[in-house]
């Protein structure tokens, strides 16, 4: 599994990089490599216009805030789950 954060590297996507590692940690998702992406022009290719975003394999997922970390747990077990 992989996770992209998309951001400038400001507060907030900051915070959801932290918030995402944890709530990787917590569910015990040992094969999730988690990366943080500042490129705009790799961000643009995702149709992202407001960051912080998220991007679970390939998808983006969230975008334009920070979540709480039971959200981005969500996030992480339905993918999970769609994976198989």
């Amino acid at each position: 599994m992989k996770l992209e954060v998309l951001g400038s590297g400001c507060a907030n996507c900051q915070k959801l990089m932290a918030v995402t590692e944890e709530a990787v940690r917590d569910l015990g998702v040992v094969d999730a490599e988690v990366i943080k992406v500042e490129d705009f022009a790799k961000i643009m290719t995702y149709g992202v216009m407001s960051t912080p975003a998220l991007v679970i394999d390939g998808k983006v997922v969230l975008s334009g805030k920070v979540p709480s970390k039971a959200e981005v747990s969500s996030l992480v077990t339905t993918a999970l789950v769609a994976e198989g």
